[in-house]
């Protein structure tokens, strides 16, 4: 069983929509998945619009991809350098840490995870 940045087993991110780079529900990762979609975050209106002008669009409906489009209080499996990125800028959404993928805490310090914990 994989585990989350908290040292538990790592829970599930959202089943509905269906999140993960293996459309499972978790932030699990592989060697395939480049992009690391491994950081359980709640959407905000604020980072989808910010992301969409940087060019990661996860607003729009995509169903060839079986991709719903995001709204705010969606969970879903951003990609760490995503979330990075949008810390950087200020627009950072909060991240469910039980539904983080461990290997997230090699990139980003447990302060900042603690700062940005959901606490839903």
């Amino acid at each position: 069983m994989a585990k989350n940045v908290m040292g538990g087993d790592l829970e599930a991110c959202s089943l509905d929509p269906k999140t993960g780079f293996f459309r499972d529900g978790c932030c699990h990762t592989s060697k395939e998945d480049t992009g690391m979609h491994t950081v359980c975050s709640v959407m905000t209106e604020d980072f989808l619009v910010y992301g969409k002008s940087m060019g990661n669009d996860l607003i729009t409906p995509r169903p060839e991809f079986d991709f719903p489009g995001l709204k705010a209080g969606d969970r879903w499996c951003v990609c760490l350098g995503r979330w990075v990125e949008a810390l950087e800028a200020g627009f950072a959404p909060p991240i469910y840490l039980e539904a983080t993928h461990a290997s997230v805490s090699e990139f980003i310090d447990r302060e900042t995870l603690q700062a940005h914990a959901w606490h839903g």
